[in-house]
């Protein structure tokens, strides 16, 4: 049975599986930490690498979160599943990459370019990949990589908050508390936002066949 608390955090009566590792690794059982990390890093990863558009940073916020999560094994409490606390931090370590990102190309523009910057280059990575991947003698094959691709960049084209609560909604299936936890505000706010985003999405992609789904 699942329960409420007075903050609106979703309170388990039983731990999830993920959340009894935690707990094992809380007790000192380091063999707990590494099956969640082989078997979170990958969708850890993925969930970043949409929020910072990078594939290099979103390897090393990756390893920043799960050192969070290492460092934060003493004081753990299996009050929510073990994933909504993980995108939790996950989403606070990349909000606050992308905030210092944009202050730090606020000043590289006041200062002008810097030589060997790899920014630029890292963020057309993914693109290139993706472009590498296709079939150029299928055309129906194309067609869908071209839209799957279109429906992705209109997501990275979201405010930070709103890209998170879709990523986590839509690719990561949490629901509205989960989402809620994981970025510190309401159900409501989610909602709010989740709302805001769609339509947003809709009116850029509204072009696309109704076949093409976010």
């Amino acid at each position: 049975m699942t329960n409420r608390v007075s903050n609106g955090m979703e309170a388990v009566s039983a731990p999830d599986l993920d959340a009894q590792l935690m707990l094992r690794v809380r007790e000192g059982d380091n063999d707990s930490f590494r099956l969640l990390l082989d078997k979170h890093r990958n969708p850890l990863v993925h969930f970043l690498q949409r929020m910072v558009q990078d594939s290099g940073v979103s390897e090393e916020l990756a390893q920043e979160v799960f050192l969070r999560i290492y460092k934060s094994r003493e004081t753990y409490e299996a009050s929510a599943k073990f994933t909504t606390w993980m995108f939790r931090i996950a989403s606070r370590v990349a909000l606050n990459w992308l905030r210092d990102e944009k202050h730090e190309r606020a000043a590289e523009r006041l200062d002008g370019p810097r030589n060997g910057q790899k920014q630029g280059s890292d963020r057309g990575e993914l693109p290139v990949r993706e472009v590498r991947d296709l079939r150029p003698t299928a055309e129906q094959e194309m067609l869908y990589e071209n839209r799957l691709r279109e429906i992705r960049t209109s997501i990275e084209a979201l405010p930070a908050k709103q890209r998170a609560a879709v990523l986590m909604h839509k690719y990561e299936e949490m629901d509205y508390s989960q989402i809620a936890h994981a970025l510190e505000c309401s159900e409501s706010a989610v909602k709010s936002l989740l709302f805001r985003a769609y339509e947003t999405l809709r009116a850029r992609l509204s072009h696309m066949s109704t076949g093409a789904a976010v």
